[in-house]
C-alpha cells in the first residue's frame, strides 16, 4: 500500500526519487505529473502519510501548492523540493507548515534520512541549511500563516478564487454553491484576515505565497 507521492514533472527526477526512497518507504511510491493529478490522487489513496512536493510543476504557483495541501488534507507531511535555494522562501515554506525542505541539490542518499526524520515527527532541512534560524521566521510570515489557519477548507477555495479575481457569481459557479453563501465566506475570510477589502485580501495572498523573484 501507497504510503507517499512523489509530485514532480519531471519523469526522470521522479524515477530517481522512487529508487532512492523506496527502501526507506518499505512500500509502493505514486507519482504525479501535475498539482490537479496530485490532489486528485490524495482523494483516491486516503492512506497517503507524505508528498514530496515540488514548487514549479504545472498548477503549483510558489507556495501556493504548500497552503492548499496543508487546508484540505492537514494530516498529510508536506515536504517541498525544490531548485529554490532562497532563504526567504525557505523561511516560508516552513512557516506555512512544510514538514521538511529539500533542495534538488542534495545527493539522493540523503533523502532517506529526510524521510525517517520526517515520518518520525520531526522537521528536516540539509545540513548547509541548519544555521538557518527557523526559530524566528519573517513576523509578516508568521502573522500571514497563522490567519491562513484560521480559515475553513472552503473558505480557503474561497480566497483562493478572490485572489485569481473571480467574482462572487463566478466563485459560486465554480463551487457549485449559492452566491450568498460565497458572500458570507468573503466576509469572514476579511475578518480573519483583516483586510478591508477583497482586492487587499487577494493582493495579500498573492504576494505572501509568491516566489518569483528567485529561481525555481
Amino acid at each position: 500500500m501507497a504510503r507517499a507521492i512523489i509530485a514532480d514533472d519531471h519523469p526522470l527526477f521522479r524515477a530517481a526519487m522512487k529508487q532512492a526512497l523506496s527502501d526507506s518507504l518499505d512500500s509502493d511510491i505514486i507519482e504525479a505529473s501535475s498539482f490537479s493529478q496530485l490532489e486528485q490522487q490524495l482523494k483516491q489513496y486516503p492512506q497517503i502519510e507524505l508528498v514530496f512536493l515540488d514548487l514549479s510543476m504545472p498548477g503549483n504557483r510558489g507556495l501556493t501548492g504548500l497552503t492548499v495541501l496543508r487546508s484540505q488534507f492537514p494530516d498529510i507531511l508536506v515536504v517541498i523540493v525544490s531548485a529554490n535555494e532562497d532563504t526567504r522562501v525557505i523561511r516560508q515554506a516552513m512557516a506555512l507548515g512544510a514538514s521538511g525542505y529539500i533542495p534538488k541539490s542534495v545527493p539522493l542518499p540523503e533523502w532517506q534520512t529526510a524521510v525517517t526524520t520526517v515520518l518520525s515527527g520531526d522537521n528536516w532541512l540539509p545540513e548547509s541549511m541548519r544555521t538557518i534560524n527557523l526559530t524566528e521566521p519573517d513576523a509578516e510570515m508568521s502573522d500571514f500563516a497563522n490567519k491562513l489557519e484560521q480559515l475553513t477548507p472552503q473558505q480557503f477555495k474561497v480566497l483562493q478564487c478572490i485572489a485569481d479575481g473571480l467574482l462572487n457569481k463566478q466563485i459560486a459557479y465554480e463551487l457549485g454553491v449559492q452566491e450568498t453563501t460565497i458572500k458570507q465566506h468573503a466576509s469572514a475570510i476579511l475578518r480573519k484576515l483583516k483586510c478591508v477589502n477583497r482586492t487587499q485580501a487577494g493582493i495579500l495572498f498573492r504576494q505572501m505565497l509568491d516566489t518569483s523573484d528567485t529561481l525555481e
